[in-house]
């Protein structure tokens, strides 16, 4: 079972992508936080997953201050990360390429973004 964090403060955004990936794959467990309070909330309480779906643009934390506060904690520091945003400007797309495993774009292809999910976390397993 692949457990998938998505972090988005769109309710529709992480609806959608629990129900589509996993109607796509049944070892795919999603879970939604709608801020980066969220997020540290559940990784807290241990609900740590293999891979996390960070949006860039969101009030109170940014994806940025999420990311660069993962990166600091030695227990989640390993999780990968696929920075999602309606950003599409050069800055964000670079930024995102170097600090995360990946960068895509909304809106999104589900069956794409899969794909791009199961590459990472499987080469990750395979280290």
């Amino acid at each position: 079972m692949k457990k998938i964090m998505v972090v988005d403060d769109d309710p529709y955004q992480t609806f959608t992508i629990k129900k589509s990936l996993e109607k796509l794959d049944k070892n795919y467990q999603v879970i939604r936080a709608d801020s980066g309070r969220q997020c540290f909330e559940m990784l807290r309480n241990d609900n740590i997953p293999d891979i996390i779906l960070l949006d860039i643009m969101m009030p109170d934390m940014n994806g940025w201050t999420v990311y660069k506060r993962l990166k600091e904690n030695q227990t989640w520091k390993e999780i990968p990360i696929i920075f999602i945003t309606a950003r599409t400007d050069q800055i964000a797309k670079k930024a995102g390429s170097f600090y995360g495993e990946d960068y895509i774009e909304k809106p999104f292809d589900i069956p794409e973004l899969k794909k791009r999910i199961d590459n990472i976390t499987d080469n990750k397993s395979k280290k």
